[in-house]
């Protein structure tokens, strides 16, 4: 019996203790699969089929996203755009203020930390990525870099979006 239960326990010690998350200068492979949509604060992954205005968004080494910021009206479908024309990874992260400072510590970390929601993206260099996200909650948001170290050197921009006509708070 003892024979049996030590292998079991180093194997499954090995599979928990084992790093899940990975997030280095690898490309991430893109979930095959329906998308979650989960609301948050800040709204929720679109349909591509109703996406009305794409919004291109550059990410560069300097640690700097042109524009910096961006204007959508709620209910807005958008697509946005995202080109990383620097020589390391980058990634467009959307969420509260609050939301983004507790993810880039838990970055630093775990910088190895693997994750894909609708509302982020990893874009290698040279290269292109998407989100498609509908904006149906008004308020103040940030999107930022939360690679260790791109967060803290002001790689983070703003999201304003305004509220429709007769809307609800």
């Amino acid at each position: 019996m003892n024979a049996l239960v030590t292998p079991l326990l180093v194997s499954l010690t090995l599979f928990v203790a084992s790093p899940a998350w990975a997030h280095g200068e690898e490309a991430h492979a893109k979930k095959t699969g329906p998308v979650v949509k989960e609301q948050k604060a800040w709204g929720i992954a679109g349909d591509a089929r109703a996406v009305r205005r794409t919004i291109a968004i550059a990410m560069s080494d300097n640690m700097r996203f042109t524009p910096a910021s961006i204007e959508v009206n709620q209910g807005d479908t958008v697509r946005l755009t995202l080109t990383n024309t620097g020589k390391v990874m980058h990634e467009l992260v959307m969420g509260t203020q609050q939301e983004l400072s507790e993810h880039a510590a838990l970055m630093k970390r775990f910088p190895n930390m693997e994750h894909e929601e609708p509302y982020m993206a990893h874009v290698a260099p040279g290269k292109t990525g998407e989100i498609i996200w509908t904006f149906n909650r008004p308020g103040d948001f940030e999107f930022a870099c939360l690679l260790p170290g791109h967060f803290e050197a002001g790689m983070v921009g703003k999201i304003l979006v305004k509220a429709s006509t007769g809307a609800k708070p």
